[in-house]
């Protein structure tokens, strides 16, 4: 079994100041069978999810789980928490037969069970409230039983794996262990292989502590040195009744585990990564357990935790392959947001969540659309090759900017600055695509569930319309002329077609279905690098530079002409080119006059939410 679908009304940020409406949650989150990773800016949301689950189910370790004054939205007196679960197996589902619902009909069916969990306060308490089950709106209580089938795992944020993996009373190893098919008796008369070992282990201690021979160093016997001692104080603070014992515990299994702990062979003082990656393994031993036959499900805020990238992208690639359990985590980390395929992702947003899988579950489907986003199928295989830790900021930025190489995410920043604009400050990302396939990253932010993704969203590409081109020379004979064995070629000037430009300007514009979020910034001149040499503000430092870049090229002043011959050669070194330009950036002044890097002041200006 897994959780499917989660629903929220009025719980923290997720509410309305409406009356609750059974009809309208505030929050739908679908998740997938297998794992489910929440990403997004700080206070996007993410917890109050993992929290909501937490509260109905509780966790497999002893701590206390309410609800608290703050869980209720603003001013509201009624919150409630909805969760449905599907892929009941027949063990799983026999522990609910009363609660569960049917999906489908005939031999189709299939079983569902839905928590429902309403809680009210007054002005001067929250009122108790019961974990109910059933199909209809009210449902019926659950009992203990059905509710110990439910229980979730929890690593929360700033985990103590080292306090749990330690001896003491209660442990979480102990418990983990205590839940094992090793350590269940076959009845209750039974004994467990442990409690003889530790029975015969405490009369061999006992023994010694009453040994009347004389087996030490200190020329009396061990019962003389210790237990008689404590026996004569004994005697004078109760009577000579009381006799002391000395062992190492009760022999019950219980007891026993509690003074277990876990570590790895020949390591000594552990760090607080490798103490975390051993805590998961201890629990990834109970979600595995085999004579288990309620949920598996593990809800982990902040994987990230103590962990080295090289480390966590280990754990989400192992997490990512599992079969046997459910894994909902939350993160900030762009190393593991890279890692998880799309089909896994869940964007928190706005009050709202973004699912960014394929194929939509069948609680968000519509008659016409079974997609969440507009990303295709071929979509799906590039970014999960292609999108990398650097292109992956885009899933925790405020603002978005594409570009297709190296010198334009070199200078924007600048020119952002020169205009006013601090894109760390706004928490706007340039994402280099390298390439022009900034349509498959765009369409990630373009849904087809009807819900809209508000993060601004500026593409940058150039017209690609060339200024020039090469022709080769003929003579009067119309045969190509030589110079020694090469072909001769010279360069002409193109003449601009408007339509043509209009034309392609509003195909590019197109490619994003009107989007308000997601707009195209497209160049009116043929490249980035030909918009920096007509343009008033940068082109004087623009021709210094290409002089020291390029300086067998640009002997003259032809610079049109130059240009375009080591644009049409691809010699032309842009990389270089943007970085002497950003080393003097306080020669740069940008104004918001019309000119032709327009379309990049444009762009950050949208990605900023400054239009």
């Amino acid at each position: 079994m897994y959780l499917s679908v989660l629903k929220l009304w009025n719980f923290r940020k997720y509410g309305s100041d409406d009356l609750l409406n059974i009809e309208k949650p505030n929050l739908i989150v679908p998740f997938n069978k297998g794992l489910n990773v929440l990403i997004g800016e700080n206070d996007s949301g993410k917890t109050a999810i993992i929290d909501a689950i937490k509260l109905v189910l509780k966790t497999h370790a002893y701590e206390w789980i309410k609800v608290e004054e703050t869980d209720f939205h603003k001013d509201t007196y009624n919150l409630r928490i909805e969760l449905e679960f599907k892929g009941l197996e027949p063990n799983e589902a026999k522990n609910f037969i009363e609660w569960l619902g049917w999906e489908g009909e005939g031999v189709n069916a299939k079983p569902i069970l839905r928590l429902i969990y309403e809680v009210s306060r007054t002005a001067d308490r929250i009122l108790p409230a019961d974990v109910k089950a059933g199909m209809d709106q009210t449902g019926h209580q659950l009992n203990a039983e059905a509710r110990d089938y439910l229980k979730s795992t929890y690593l929360k944020a700033l985990r103590d794996a080292d306090y749990d993996l330690t001896a003491k009373k209660n442990s979480r190893l102990s418990q983990i262990l205590k839940e094992h098919k090793l350590f269940k008796k076959k009845d209750k008369n039974s004994t467990h292989e442990f409690e003889n070992i530790f029975e015969d282990a405490n009369n061999l201690i006992n023994e010694w502590f009453t040994d009347d021979c004389k087996t030490n160093e200190f020329d009396s016997t061990n019962k003389a040195l210790i237990k008689e001692n404590i026996d004569i104080s004994l005697g004078k603070f109760i009577d000579d009744e009381h006799k002391s014992k000395l062992e190492i515990g009760n022999p019950e299994i219980k007891n026993i585990l509690e003074k277990i702990s876990l570590g790895i062979i020949g390591k000594q003082n552990l760090g607080l990564g490798t103490m975390n990656r051993l805590y998961m393994a201890a629990e990834l031993l109970h979600l595995k357990n085999d004579n288990w036959n309620g949920l598996r499900l593990c809800l982990i805020e902040e994987l990230e935790a103590h962990l080295h990238p090289q480390a966590q992208m280990k754990i989400i690639e192992a997490l990512q392959n599992e079969t046997e359990a459910q894994f909902i985590l939350s993160t900030h980390s762009p190393n593991l947001a890279s890692k998880v395929k799309l089909h896994n992702l869940i964007l928190c947003k706005d009050n709202n969540v973004f699912p960014l899988g394929e194929d939509a579950n069948e609680e968000n489907k519509d008659k016409n659309n079974d997609k969440y986003t507009k990303l295709s199928k071929e979509d799906y295989k590039f970014l999960e090759r292609f999108l990398d830790v650097t292109k992956a900021n885009l899933f925790f930025a405020k603002g978005i900017i594409l570009v297709e190489g190296w010198s334009e995410e070199i200078l924007l920043p600048i020119l952002a600055k020169r205009l006013g604009y601090d894109l760390t400050e706004k928490e706007v990302s340039i994402i280099n695509v390298g390439s022009t396939a900034y349509l498959r990253f765009a369409k990630i932010f373009l849904r087809n569930d009807g819900k809209e993704l508000k993060i601004p969203v500026s593409v940058i590409s150039d017209i690609d319309l060339p200024e020039f081109k090469r022709e080769m020379e003929i003579d009067e004979n119309g045969k190509p002329i030589l110079k020694g064995k090469n072909k001769v070629y010279k360069l002409n000037r193109v003449s601009q077609n408007d339509d043509v430009k209009s034309g392609i300007r509003k195909r590019k514009e197109g490619e994003f279905d009107k989007s308000k979020s997601v707009l195209h910034f497209v160049s009116d001149l043929w490249t980035f690098e030909y918009c920096l040499l007509k343009s008033n503000y940068l082109s004087d430092e623009f021709k210094k530079v290409l002089k020291v870049t390029h300086p067998k090229t640009f002997k003259n002043n032809d610079w049109e002409e130059n240009l375009a011959k080591i644009l049409l050669n691809k010699t032309i070194d842009k990389t270089e080119i943007a970085y002497k330009i950003s080393l003097n950036e306080d020669k740069i002044n940008v104004t918001n006059e019309n000119d032709t890097i327009t379309y990049l002041i444009d762009a950050i200006k949208h990605a900023c939410n400054e239009n």
